[in-house]
């Protein structure tokens, strides 16, 4: 359940199946409580791992793991993050891919912050 309390950032990586990272600033602190991403794509060959990171440090149950076995242009997962989780404003958040995958395709994402 959502509240007045949420905010939402979004981003986009331009192509999960090469190895990068994007960076999302962070305008309010309070705590990561669910990270969703939005394929743009038909993605093969592997899996794409994307990994939320907060100052360098992966965010304990923030990997997201996009499978390539029936992907297709759509397909929204998601985590909830259970610790490691707390941003301060200023902060970037991290969402590294580790381009396993193979195709270029992009990916949007969206993360929930709680204040």
């Amino acid at each position: 359940m959502r509240t007045l309390n949420d905010y939402f950032l979004t981003g986009e990586i331009v192509d999960v199946s090469t190895a990068g990272q994007i960076y999302i600033p962070v305008p309010d602190g309070g705590r990561i409580i669910k990270i969703m991403s939005a394929l743009g794509g038909t993605i093969a060959t592997a899996d794409a791992d994307l990994t939320a990171k907060i100052g360098g440090t992966a965010v304990t149950g923030g990997v997201i793991t996009i499978t390539a076995s029936g992907s297709a242009a759509g397909d929204v997962d998601s985590v909830e993050p259970t610790a490691a989780n707390v941003v301060v404003e200023g902060d970037a958040i991290e969402i590294e891919t580790d381009g396993a995958s193979t195709n270029t395709i992009a990916a949007g994402i969206t993360i929930v912050i709680r204040r």
